[in-house]
């Protein structure tokens, strides 16, 4: 993927070596606090109890210390990151102001180890999410290697494939999707509101996919081998790939995120389309 000198985002939070209070209890979250741990959960594919437990391990410890290993502050992948939501910014601008809206950018905010969010307090384990209540993406960057040794997912564009994505719940919190839907599976039985779950994330890689047409269209980012990354970095993280490595079998009633395979026709689907029109995965024939 080309890009090196390519504009960089000023959207970017650095909070890499900071130290986060970890005297926070599960039992002091508010009803709010504790309802967005569950939102959380709902539209990233993750388990309640994995952000609340690492809420409830956190009570335990003190104060951390500033981290020794604090990175500099224009290191290589935050200058990757900062290009990546740049163009981001770019092409989502570009389809709001044509639609006569106004796009209005989230912030990344890289750390390592545990963030406080608006959503709640999280831990690395998470992985990369999008909090809507205070319209962050939360990126720890370890989570490349992890993506690399786990998944055997390497590559520029597969890590940016990722971020998109999260920017891609964005722009569905934007248009008030995230809001219908959470709307819809406070009311809907589990299976039901995992499929619901499905459609946000499909969409959202859908809109990946929009985002890597669109800058492969005015930058000319793509380089031989791009699209492949991309295309097994969702399916290496589809449902069935991960329960089956995780728990031995597939239970596709549990999928909150979908498929490997609907994973990639989601993303190939924007990718080849390049429209946010095409991403309706509510009302899609097939998923």
């Amino acid at each position: 993927m080309r890009w090196r000198g390519e504009r960089q985002s000023d959207n970017i939070e650095d909070r890499r070596g900071m130290s986060v209070s970890r005297g926070v209890k599960v039992g002091g979250l508010s009803g709010l606090g504790l309802v967005a741990v569950v939102v959380i959960s709902m539209f990233f594919g993750v388990d309640p109890t994995v952000l609340l437990e690492s809420v409830s391990e956190q009570q335990t410890s003190s104060v951390s210390g500033p981290q020794s290993s604090q990175p500099a502050k224009n290191d290589d992948m935050r200058q990757f990151v900062a290009v990546v939501l740049r163009a981001t910014e770019d092409v989502w601008h570009d389809a709001f102001r044509k639609a006569g809206q106004t796009y209005q950018p989230p912030k990344l905010v890289l750390f390592s180890g545990a963030v406080e969010s608006a959503c709640g307090m999280a831990g690395s384990a998470v992985g990369p999410f999008y909090c809507p209540a205070d319209q962050k993406v939360y990126l720890d960057l370890r989570f490349f290697e992890d993506l690399k040794k786990r998944f055997g997912v390497s590559g520029d564009f597969a890590e940016a494939y990722v971020i998109a994505h999260e920017v891609g719940h964005h722009v569905q919190t934007l248009l008030g999707v995230t809001q219908k839907v959470a709307a819809l599976q406070s009311q809907a039985r589990t299976s039901e509101g995992n499929k619901l779950s499905v459609m946000v994330e499909l969409q959202a890689d859908c809109l990946a996919g929009v985002w890597a047409h669109q800058t492969e269209k005015s930058r000319r980012i793509l380089e031989a081998g791009d699209i492949e990354e991309g295309l097994n970095a969702a399916s290496a993280i589809g449902d069935d790939r991960i329960q089956k490595r995780s728990q031995g079998y597939v239970v596709p009633d549990a999928f909150t995120h979908g498929s490997s395979a609907q994973r990639v026709r989601w993303f190939k689907t924007g990718l080849e389309k390049g429209t946010f029109q095409s991403c309706n995965t509510f009302q899609a024939g097939q998923l």
